[in-house]
């Protein structure tokens, strides 16, 4: 899978890149010339979980009918192999959640690709996840990530908690969630029951703020965007304090409510209140240094585990494949659009700006020409471009357009003509005075003939 940008590489070159990456790195921490470097210990972070953190978590309600659900993490990653511009990345050891940053420590590292081993157009099993029990849990996957980020100046008074969730497929909009009148230009360029907007992988989150242990506030990842809302809003609802996620289908965006939610202005996604799922019941806790970028691991109270397991959180590369080309067999286009059926896949989660001022992140998706456009036209769309509206307010437009036509033609006539009637004569020439010798020899013969006239006899 060819990805723009991105220049040739030889396996053989990105492993030795990699080892000794590692090696030094290694050898890094612990030296620095003839210094130890200060590294954070165990003993230094308080290793356990605050309470608070799991008593205020997000339950999420699954989409009833959306068959893709929480998935294992490390099982994701034993089906894909690291690719860049689809070729393996051969003599790697057996890649894990304890050693997945290797393939960050390369020059190529930001175009590796966790690509899915097998056909993604059969959807093999893996991809389907795990449907929790009647109490919401998982058995046989962890699906949830936990980063704890000191907030405000840092003195500890304020937290943010995300709560990641994983999912190892994410299923776009089909035609029947585009919105009139945009639905009309592309639905006989798609192909029966096409969704477009596909990957492997799918990271979601919430982010719930804290004030000395207390929530104030919470944050719902959708798609490119998002929603915030305070703590105390009434549009948030809540089981035992904890507020409730409504996962929509396919592309599990999070939402506060039930019942169909418009995105970038054209499309929709469905939420209902299927299965209940407790992220935190199965789930990695982390704290997250904001000055170093350092994570930490903790455990909730009681439990303990030898493995780190931190690794997986520095892969900085893809957690699916590559957007197809436009000549792959698997990749279609929508027309007019051209929105792809396949997309590339996401990356983890701390890139998704752990360290914020608000509840939203600080520096927001921009948009595309195409999204800005769309989004004028469809706010117009209900009350002056539908129907009998388009001809009334066409015509408005028209007239108003010939009117101001008309005014800035008249006003450059005038402007011109009051140019003409004031303009400087300049021909780049100097005026010459008349000569002043010839002046006075006129001057003496007018007086000769006046006294020849006053001497002549009556």
């Amino acid at each position: 899978m060819a990805h723009p940008g991105l220049c040739s590489y030889s396996p053989r070159v990105l492993l030795i890149s990699l080892l000794s990456a590692h090696s030094s790195l290694a050898f890094s921490s612990l030296t620095n010339g003839n210094k130890a470097v200060a590294m954070p210990t165990r003993g230094e972070i308080n290793q356990t979980v605050p309470d608070y953190v799991t008593r205020y978590a997000p339950l999420v309600r699954l989409h009833s009918e959306d068959p893709f659900r929480p998935a294992d993490i490390f099982q994701h990653v034993r089906h894909t192999t690291p690719m860049v511009q689809m070729k393996s990345v051969s003599g790697l050891p057996e890649l894990n959640l304890d050693n997945l940053a290797l393939l960050s420590r390369g020059p190529h590292s930001p175009a590796v690709a966790l690509t899915a081993n097998d056909n993604i157009t059969a959807l093999p099993a893996w991809l389907f996840g795990e449907m929790p029990d009647e109490l919401g849990r998982l058995h046989n996957a962890t699906s949830c990530v936990v980063i704890l980020v000191e907030a405000g100046d840092g003195s500890g008074d304020d937290v943010d908690a995300f709560y990641f969730y994983f999912y190892s497929y994410n299923r776009g909009a089909n035609i029947t969630q585009v919105l009139p009148p945009i639905n009309g230009l592309i639905e006989d360029g798609l192909e029966t029951g096409m969704h477009f907007g596909d990957h492997v992988g799918d990271w979601e989150h919430n982010m719930v703020r804290f004030h000395k242990r207390q929530p104030t506030g919470i944050y719902y990842s959708q798609h490119s965007d998002g929603s915030a809302y305070e703590w105390g809003d009434t549009a948030l609802s809540k089981v035992n304090d904890r507020p409730l996620v409504y996962s929509a289908y396919g592309s599990h965006a999070n939402y506060v409510s039930p019942g169909g939610h418009v995105h970038d202005s054209v499309l929709q996604d469905y939420c209902d209140a299927g299965q209940l799922w407790d992220p935190v019941s199965s789930a990695y806790f982390y704290h997250f240094d904001r000055v170093t970028s350092q994570l930490t691991r903790i455990f909730l109270s009681g439990s303990q585990e030898e493995s780190n397991l931190t690794s997986f959180l520095y892969f900085s590369g893809l957690w699916g494949d590559f957007q197809y080309p436009d000549d792959h067999p698997r990749q279609r286009t929508v027309p007019h659009f051209g929105l792809k059926r396949y997309v590339s896949g996401p990356t983890g989660p701390t890139t998704k700006q752990l360290v914020r001022k608000g509840l939203f992140p600080d520096h927001r998706e921009k948009k595309s020409w195409l999204q800005w456009g769309v989004g004028v036209f469809m706010s117009l769309y209900p009350c002056c471009l539908r129907g009998w509206r388009v001809w009334v307010w066409g015509t408005i437009f028209i007239a108003v357009l010939i009117t101001v036509g008309f005014g800035i033609w008249y006003a450059m006539k005038r402007y011109r003509s009051r140019r003409r009637g004031y303009k400087k004569v300049d021909n780049g020439e100097d005026i010459p005075l008349n000569n002043m010798d010839d002046r006075e020899e006129g001057q003496d013969i007018a007086t000769h003939h006046a006294e020849a006239e006053q001497s002549r006899p009556l």
